[in-house]
């Protein structure tokens, strides 16, 4: 999910702490099969270095305003390769273009109290979107209270309304849309839940309560996908990703761990069919390619621009990543990549 900036001193202080306790060393020491440096002596050698990386030729398509709260928390894409954000402190919805302007559709009411009473953070914040076929957004509302905490809707040319509420004391996180079910799945990382939720609004269901889902100490199941009959859910604390198959009656299976060694990580997408997929790890500021035996290696790092990310999205060759820099406090961004497919080993 992500990092408190500065909303408080104890609890950024905290976070920090969290961070460096283990979140870098960890996940450096994860990746051992990072793509090798091309050779500076060489251009073609360079040439052909990049061509042969999973991911090539990124760069920073928006800059996001720090100073407005603008911190890129989740990300949807729209069929005209635009991207619906979630601004997480700036409690926003937003449209960026293709071009990276940015067109904000809604803010989220302030809570009374001022979201102190949020698990975790301390503040109200904008976190999991999904977009449906009909232009629907679907997007998921913290602020530790009842009247706002829950799943909310934004028709196009309408105003956000919620449709769910969710429990106060949770923190709904990442959130995913099974369209042929009609249900959408949402991520608590306090309460170690993957909540069901009838896309018409309702009541929730706890779809799964498993274990694996619990935080150890800050933040557990954080982000989720629902692909090829499974949801996939992340542990950033724990940081591994599950799966958890969806069976017949709707019910949820036996959860899977795929993999493992990714303490911070946050939001998935997947490369294509197969369980191939790129991973945010937020504290260390990389993504990662995850391969199906749950192997792992760094594809991006800060120094292609990533400013602690927090979630990914996959079009054909195009990956889309967010950056909050929450814990860098400098330029929240979207970075587009290429994405070769003969390289991350998809046809």
């Amino acid at each position: 999910m992500l990092k408190k900036l500065s909303v408080s001193a104890v609890a950024a202080g905290a976070l920090v702490a969290a961070v460096a306790a283990g979140l870098g060393p960890v996940a450096a020491s994860a990746s051992p099969a990072s793509v090798p440096s091309p050779s500076p002596t060489s251009a073609s050698a360079s040439a052909s270095a990049a061509a042969a990386a999973p991911l090539s030729n990124a760069r920073i398509a928006a800059h996001f305003d720090l100073a407005q709260g603008r911190t890129p928390e989740n990300i949807a894409l729209a069929p005209d390769g635009s991207a619906y954000v979630t601004f997480a402190k700036a409690r926003q919805i937003a449209r960026v273009s293709p071009k990276g302007g940015v067109r904000i559709l809604a803010t989220l009411p302030e809570p009374a109290d001022g979201g102190v009473s949020t698990p975790a953070l301390g503040f109200p914040l904008t976190v999991g979107i999904v977009r449906a076929d009909d232009g629907t957004l679907y997007f998921l509302y913290a602020t530790g209270t009842s009247d706002l905490t829950g799943v909310w809707r934004l028709r196009p040319g309408g105003e956000p309304q919620r449709i769910a509420e969710l429990p106060a004391d949770g923190l709904p996180n990442g959130l995913a849309l099974d369209a042929r079910t009609g249900t959408l799945y949402v991520a608590d990382s306090v309460r170690g839940t993957v909540w069901s939720v009838p896309v018409r609004g309702g009541s929730p269901t706890a779809w799964s309560t498993a274990p694996e889902l619990a935080p150890t100490g800050f933040l557990g199941a954080n982000g989720l996908k629902v692909h090829e009959g499974a949801v996939w859910v992340t542990n950033f604390d724990k940081g591994t990703v599950l799966r958890i198959p969806v069976l017949r009656n709707g019910s949820a299976g036996h959860i899977q761990t795929r993999a493992v060694g990714m303490p911070g990580i946050d939001d998935i997408a997947f490369t294509g069919h197969g369980s191939r997929l790129l991973a945010a790890l937020d504290g260390s500021n990389e993504v990662a390619l995850v391969r199906p035996d749950g192997s792992h290696s760094t594809v991006l790092t800060s120094a292609d621009g990533l400013q602690n990310p927090t979630s990914l999205a996959v079009r054909g060759r195009t990956v889309y990543v967010l950056s909050a820099g929450w814990l860098t406090g400098e330029d929240p961004n979207l970075i587009l990549a290429h994405r070769n497919e003969r390289a991350d080993g998809q046809r």
